[in-house]
């Protein structure tokens, strides 16, 4: 199909095609009744279901940058402020994990270097005497 007979659909309509899919209607027949091929209908019905209705794009030029990464609009207001709101907090509890993880290794290096024997000097033993069993 060349550029010319390409065919842009809204996201109105995609969510129509997803809502009969999720539905139970068989892919091959929406497929041949509208003329789009199934491996793009599997597609909108993949990306609703990774990210909801706002992962179809309409039609026209995609968005570049950082803006579109974090869904921002043209103007620098966040569409999706509890999406935004949720990764924040998750990323927060992922750094507050990886503190502890780094407080607790820490300790354990600082535990380990106490316990180690000082060298009295060169050729002198730096490790623990042998138990007695």
């Amino acid at each position: 199909m060349t550029k010319e007979q390409r065919r842009r659909h809204d996201r109105l309509f995609k969510l129509l095609i997803v809502g009969r899919i999720e539905g139970g209607e068989s892919v091959a027949s929406l497929s041949s009744e509208y003329g789009i091929k199934a491996h793009q209908l599997y597609r909108w019905r993949n990306a609703v279901r990774a990210g909801g209705e706002v992962a179809l794009r309409d039609p026209g030029r995609p968005r570049r940058g950082v803006a579109a990464s974090i869904g921002q609009d043209g103007c620098g207001e966040i569409r999706d402020l509890g999406a935004a709101q949720r990764q924040i907090e998750a990323l927060q509890r992922k750094i507050g994990e990886q503190q502890m993880a780094l407080d607790f290794l820490g300790g354990a290096l600082r535990r380990i270097e106490a316990s180690r024997r000082p060298s009295d000097g060169p050729g002198a033993t730096t490790s623990t005497p042998r138990s007695g069993r």
